[in-house]
């Protein structure tokens, strides 16, 4: 099976369970941001080399977002469907996870003076997951617009997994 199926050439594309919908559908366009997202998270493990806890913080947070997709391009009225075929629900673990780690790298006492300029320390590594914190930060604005069909920890997770990024771009700088 080809990877163009030409079916989208109308300016339509494919949700979950035959489910078509506009390009411009808002369910649409939180979907591509949190997929730009997952792909800036790549760019930020090309970065890691020896900084461990940031890579495996980064390739659980991709697992994650994956989880996420799954649900943006699933309508509601096709969630009971969408579990029966044995699909993870977002869910407050998640959540919980990221506030974790958010009070381990705070308990490390990072200090900036000022705003932290993205990329004045000159590595790739933070400068990347200051750009991943922004993109984070465009996904959770394109989410709010289905605020009222999402899994509430949705939006708190993405709040928060900027914030997470944010803390992760300074301990590189630290830890290099």
């Amino acid at each position: 099976m080809s990877i163009s199926t030409r079916k989208g050439d109308n300016g339509e594309t494919d949700l979950m369970f035959g489910r078509r919908v506009a390009k411009n559908h808002p369910r649409i366009i939180a979907l591509g941001a949190v997929d730009e997202l997952n792909t800036m998270l790549g760019i930020v493990l090309t970065h890691c080399n020896d900084q461990s806890e940031i890579k495996e913080r980064t390739v659980s947070v991709q697992n994650d977002l994956i989880v996420l997709m799954g649900e943006l391009g699933t309508l509601p009225e096709d969630f009971p469907q969408y579990e029966e075929k044995g699909f993870d629900r977002f869910g407050i673990g998640r959540l919980e996870k990221i506030d974790k780690w958010i009070s381990i790298i705070e308990s490390k006492d990072i200090k900036t003076e000022g705003w932290a300029l993205p990329g004045s320390s000159g590595l790739q590594l933070s400068a990347s997951l200051d750009h991943a914190r922004v993109v984070c930060r465009r996904a959770e604005r394109e989410c709010t617009e289905l605020i009222n069909e999402l899994d509430a920890s949705i939006l708190s997770y993405l709040n928060r997994l900027s914030d997470l990024l944010w803390l992760m771009a300074r301990e590189s700088d630290l830890n290099s």
